[in-house]
């Protein structure tokens, strides 16, 4: 493929990305890849002649006292005790009624290190995820103009424009609207969009973190639409947020009556205040920035808006000058999780090659992994029932024989589409922004195992 030369800003921006990785790295506690456990052969006598490579047993219990002297976030610290069979634990509810999480899980969000601390984005943690939800507090931000504090009390949602009857409806008054809950992604448009020209970032929480799945609660837009009514002729909407960005944007009516969801409940209990508390807007499988946060307006419209989020942003520009517009819909993608970037493989042996794959366009049917670079391609099991435009976990049994490998997953969706490799997708869209481009980089990512059994981000 054509090299592309970043211009001054793209690289000032890659580099401060690839810095922040960096930092984030130093920062991990020194200890062994988490798959050194049960993910290969070892008799019990070798095990404990590993752990005892390590280091004693005492070190190793200074390790783990150091580690839980400042707790995480969203974690409290408390001695931990040399036998908890032998003392009484923590009373019931002593944590004021919510809980937290245990000192010793360490995964947090990491933020790009943009001029400000309002206008910025941070990483979900996919490769210590579990399972296929994302935890909320672990979600992927994308912000314009910080985060509000809005009281629900006295916030509310103003339905107008080309419709029957205008209305105003507050939290309580959508609330009493039958609601429906389901599982769906959010991935930002712009995930990945340093990897275009080259492999930049190390982790895969830098390549793909910016894609969150949660379970979300809330009222259907064909329900508010019948109570309105919508004149002939309606085919946009525009929705507008209460942050100070007042991000809008403009949505085709036939989306939001398919399948928009005002939700205001994620992952049982109320959407968190980054997520758009007390009300956001819902489009499974479109581009996360239509996914209006703190949604307070929705203008029925013949028209798009044009607003500066779908002209001067969020467009695909293309190899003769022009831009493409409105490409919301987040094609098939996947990613192998573990084993991922700055991973270090203990050796030969057993292992549980693992990843997620999610479609915009509708269910996963099915997803391939390849260890040779896509030279062959063998099935993966899907470790869960796929839903529509919800993220799947899979795995694959991988015995590695010591030799360099390159991982690789592809995944099918529904509807027959192939998700391709980084050449293919550049020769139907080009690559043409500032980092070779920008938007919905959905090729298939490449992870290279050496000898010694560390893992990098590669191009293969």
């Amino acid at each position: 493929m054509a090299s592309v030369i970043y211009d001054e800003k793209s690289r000032r921006i890659a580099a401060e990305m690839v810095a922040a990785e960096t930092r984030q790295i130093a920062q991990r506690e020194a200890q062994e890849c988490d798959c050194k456990d049960g993910m290969f052969p070892r008799s019990p006598a070798s095990r404990r002649r590993f752990l005892f490579a390590t280091g004693s047993a005492a070190s190793l219990a200074g390790s783990t006292a150091a580690l839980a002297q400042k707790a995480p976030p969203g974690a409290v610290y408390f001695d931990a005790p040399a036998d908890p069979t032998k003392e009484l634990g923590r009373a019931v509810a002593a944590d004021g009624g919510y809980g937290s999480r245990s000192q010793f899980e360490t995964e947090v969000r990491t933020r790009f290190p943009t001029a400000n601390e309002y206008t910025s984005w941070s990483f979900t943690p996919l490769d210590k995820m579990v399972g296929n939800l994302t935890a909320s507090g672990l979600h992927f931000e994308r912000h314009h103009g910080g985060i509000p504090t809005i009281d629900p009390a006295n916030h509310s949602l103003v339905v107008h424009g080309m419709v029957g009857t205008a209305k105003k409806f507050s939290i309580a008054d959508l609330k009493r609207f039958p609601s429906v809950t389901r599982k769906h992604f959010i991935e930002c448009s712009g995930n990945g969009l340093t990897e275009w020209n080259k492999p930049t970032l190390k982790t895969v929480q830098g390549t793909h973190g910016l894609l969150s799945t949660s379970e979300w609660t809330g009222v259907q837009f064909a329900t508010i639409a019948r109570e309105v009514g919508l004149k002939d002729g309606s085919s946009w909407v525009l929705a507008e947020g209460a942050d100070a960005a007042v991000m809008t944007r403009s949505i085709p009516i036939e989306k939001m009556l398919k399948d928009a969801l005002l939700v205001y409940g994620q992952n049982g209990e109320a959407i968190r205040p980054e997520q758009g508390y007390p009300l956001r807007l819902l489009l499974p499988g479109y581009e996360g920035n239509t996914h209006i946060k703190w949604l307070r307006r929705l203008e029925v419209s013949d028209k798009p808006f044009m607003t500066r989020e779908e002209t001067s942003k969020y467009t695909d520009l293309l190899a003769n000058g022009k831009a493409r517009q409105f490409s919301m819909e987040m094609e098939a993608k996947s990613v192998i999780t573990f084993p991922s970037g700055e991973m270090t493989l203990p050796g030969p042996g057993f292992y549980n090659v693992s990843g997620l794959a999610w479609s915009g366009r509708g269910r996963v049917q099915s997803v391939d992994v390849s260890v040779d670079g896509g030279q062959s391609w063998r099935p993966a099991q899907l470790n869960v029932t796929p839903e529509s435009v919800c993220t799947v976990r899979f795995s694959y049994p991988w015995m590695w024989d010591g030799k360099a490998a390159i991982l690789q997953s592809r995944c099918t969706d529904e509807t027959g589409y192939i998700q391709p490799t980084l050449k293919q997708l550049i020769a139907i869209r080009g690559s043409h922004g500032p980092f070779g481009s920008i938007y919905h980089l959905n090729a298939i990512q490449s992870w290279a195992i050496d000898e010694t059994g560390s893992v990098a981000n590669v191009h293969a």
